[in-house]
């Protein structure tokens, strides 16, 4: 992990690898580097600072060259410093570096393959299961560096994505793909690699996304693939426009900033296409799949997973369906009941999410082979690995913690759920044309919430110098409670827990002080009075109220009792907007505290490893 960029020119491609890493900076880094081909050698620099201090580095060393990978790295095997990270660079003996390597992904049969090569006379000068893949290649090269990073390939355990070039072959850089994201770029008398097509913005429009098992040689006027058999394969090639300007950051101080405030564009482009609730909304084989399936099951991770969470409220009040939402990254692993009869439903923002693509292929590999994802990468993955797809419009998302990836997939999801009920015969006319009324009217109400910034702002000064939060919701609000919380703690890094409200006597309220702010989410809904009393064992135990509540709540500030009132109750869409509210909370405090808002520690945006 977590970023690759690599090219092939008759150029200095320096600026291209380093403007490629900056596009790729979103996902999270401890380190970056790059290497070059120059007069004869390989040359690297590297660094565990931000990639403008890379980019300087580069200009001190006066590097520049016309084949070269570049990376920026997360932290698996060994810890964020210099000699861990990447390119990596292979020689035997007191030879120069012969191979450069930059990977994303986890070697798992790393310790076997390093103690082969430590008695075949390689020294190793890192703690990475990267630096093996290194020493391997250069153990195998006969004169052929595609012929070596395959044979390597057909040795590695794990996930990885690889971009190799060699000392001896100066116009060649070789990609290798297995579980890990890689696309190829196609330039004219010079081609590329990224671990993301926006890396490659501006460069070329032209992009080949690899499958996996595929081995990739870039040389200048050719692209020749093969797959994991060894066979020559012809890949697509997508014209993927992806603006530079997607990247910029324009007058926001942060992108989550900005990304919050995009929430009405990117769920009014989500919905753009929806003229009513049909099966085709969710492709082309819906009306012959959905009709089959008597129960869903939500594969998701993370932000993703507490989406699931709502729309198993929406699906089973509006469809009757029974739903089960499962953590990619466990389902997997345990003893499941498959069912044939069963939708499988993923959602991810990248597509790419190891875990969840896992947990997709298991479930397929039990005989459930009816799929649908929710996905911001009509190109991704797990798009392919689908049957069926909604693909929703966010755009680029750069911040680490998801915003606008988030709501739009609570749009589709509900969609989803209206789409079901209809089917089942739920659904009446009257009933359609006022979720779709709600629906378009959408934007309109997420612009209403982003106006209570101010008041927001009030409520980040007095979270920034805790430490502890609880986060309680009610019914469908309670997954919104929970991704309330993990925005904070992301973030800010203040602990944050969130509970169904009527769970507070049940443990948690132990922890209640007047240390300890209480942040809930007051719909006026039938739960509203339940939700009452539960705020009221919280004051009696000297706790802190901060309550989002709908306007027509009666529910009033008072010395314990933080109120901001929503702009209007929004029925079952109502979870989408309180989840804006606790964005631009998590987002303000995390700014009061200093914190790298965009890029929190320990954290990578594309988590393609297990």
């Amino acid at each position: 992990m977590c970023g690759i960029v690599g090219a092939v020119a008759q150029r200095d491609i320096t600026p291209i690898l380093v403007e490629g890493l900056r596009r790729l900076e979103y996902r999270g880094y401890d380190s970056c580097g790059v290497a070059l081909y120059v007069d004869g050698r390989l040359r690297r620099a590297r660094t565990t600072q931000r990639v403008a201090e890379l980019a300087d580095e580069i200009v001190k060393e006066k590097l520049a060259g016309y084949t070269g990978i570049a990376h920026t790295r997360w932290a698996t095997h060994g810890n964020p410093s210099l000699y861990n990270a990447h390119p990596h660079f292979s020689a035997q003996g007191n030879d120069e570096p012969r191979i450069g390597l930059v990977h994303n992904g986890i070697i798992e049969n790393y310790e076997e393959l390093r103690a082969e090569l430590l008695a075949a006379g390689f020294v190793f000068e890192s703690q990475t299961d990267t630096e093996v893949v290194a020493h391997l290649i250069n153990h195998l090269y006969q004169g052929d560096l595609f012929e070596a990073v395959q044979q390597a390939a057909r040795r590695l355990k794990g996930a990885y994505a690889l971009a190799v070039f060699c000392r001896d072959e100066p116009h060649r850089v070789v990609g290798a793909r297995h579980g890990s994201p890689l696309v190829v770029g196609l330039g004219k008398n010079e081609n590329f690699l990224a671990s993301d097509a926006l890396a490659l913005a501006g460069t070329t429009d032209q992009i080949i996304y690899l499958e996996d098992g595929d081995v990739v040689d870039l040389q200048l006027a050719k692209v020749w693939i093969v797959d994991a058999a060894g066979k020559q394969i012809e890949r697509k090639v997508h014209t993927v426009h992806i603006h530079a300007g997607q990247a910029e950051l324009g007058p926001y101080r942060h992108y989550m900033q900005k990304e919050i405030f995009e929430q009405p564009r990117a769920v009014g482009d989500t919905l753009q296409a929806v003229e009513s609730i049909a099966t085709t909304l969710f492709g082309a084989k819906a009306q012959e799949v959905l009709p089959k399936v008597h129960s869903l099951l939500i594969l998701a991770c993370g932000t993703s997973y507490y989406a699931g969470l709502t729309a198993k409220y929406w699906i089973e009040s509006l469809a009757k369906i029974p739903v089960n939402v499962e953590i990619a990254s466990e389902y997997r692993y345990r003893d499941s009941v498959p069912d044939p009869k069963t939708l499988v439903v993923t959602i991810s923002q990248s597509g790419e999410t190891a875990d969840t693509l896992s947990a997709l292929q298991h479930a397929q590999s039990l005989g459930m082979t009816h799929t649908l994802t929710i996905c911001n990468v009509a190109t991704s993955a797990m798009v392919r690995e689908c049957e069926l797809s909604y693909i929703t419009l966010a755009g680029v998302e750069i911040g680490v913690a998801s915003t606008k990836a988030f709501t739009t997939q609570l749009t589709a999801l509900f969609l989803l759920a209206l789409t079901l009920a209809k089917l089942r015969g739920r659904l009446s006319p009257q009933d359609e044309a006022q979720h779709l009324k709600n629906l378009r009217h959408l934007p309109v109400a997420i612009s209403a919430v982003l106006a209570l910034e101010p008041q927001i702002m009030g409520w980040a000064d007095r979270f920034a110098n805790k430490e502890n939060a609880l986060f309680l919701g009610r019914g469908m609000h309670y997954p919104i409670a929970l991704e309330g919380a993990l925005k904070l703690k992301e973030i800010s890094y203040i602990h944050a827990e969130a509970y169904p409200a009527g769970e507070l006597k049940h443990g948690p309220l132990a922890l209640v002080t007047d240390e300890m702010p209480v942040v809930t989410i007051a719909p006026n809904d039938a739960l509203l009075e339940k939700l009452k009393s539960n705020m009221q064992e919280v004051r009696a135990r000297g706790g802190e109220m901060y309550v989002f509540a709908d306007d027509d709540c009666s529910i009033h500030n008072e010395e314990d009792m933080h109120v901001i009132r929503m702009p209007e109750h929004y029925g079952m869409l109502s979870p989408i907007l309180h989840t804006v509210a606790l964005q631009l909370l998590a987002y303000h405090t995390a700014v009061a505290r200093g914190t790298d808002v965009d890029k929190p520690r320990n954290l990578a945006k594309s988590v393609t490893v297990e």
